[in-house]
């Protein structure tokens, strides 16, 4: 019987660990431009995105407009989205971060149908 415990508790410890461990690493959506943020920013692996998604031209995210007229060929990968998306609707910004964030990642899920589209299936609390 002590040997059944010690081995139960072995196994809880291990599983204890690899939960762990598999959740370091994971890349998150910044949301640091949010000051009272309702939940953690989206768990997001780029790069393993991408090959699932088949994306090949950046721009389908990181997309540059100027007025209301999307700029073909052109990338902004090394902007953050607040650098455009405010929080809130201005005259130059029609579209919030917050709102930018839902609309660019949720519709390509449901025109996809695959992929997170619920709050907690994207903001993972670890």
């Amino acid at each position: 019987m002590k040997h059944k415990i010690v081995f139960m508790g072995f196994i809880l410890f291990l599983f204890t660990v690899v939960v762990a461990f598999s959740n370091t690493g994971l890349e998150r959506l910044d949301n640091s431009e949010f000051q009272n943020p309702h939940r953690p920013g989206a768990v997001f692996e780029h790069d393993d995105h991408n090959e699932m998604a088949e994306i090949d031209d950046c721009a389908v995210c990181h997309h540059v407009y100027e007025g209301k007229k999307l700029v073909e060929d052109e990338s902004s990968e090394d902007s953050l989205c607040s650098e455009c998306h405010s929080l809130k609707v201005t005259p130059e910004n029609s579209i919030p971060l917050d709102v930018a964030y839902h609309k660019r990642c949720r519709s390509c899920h449901f025109e996809a149908n695959k992929g997170p589209v619920l709050c907690g299936e994207c903001h993972i609390k670890l």
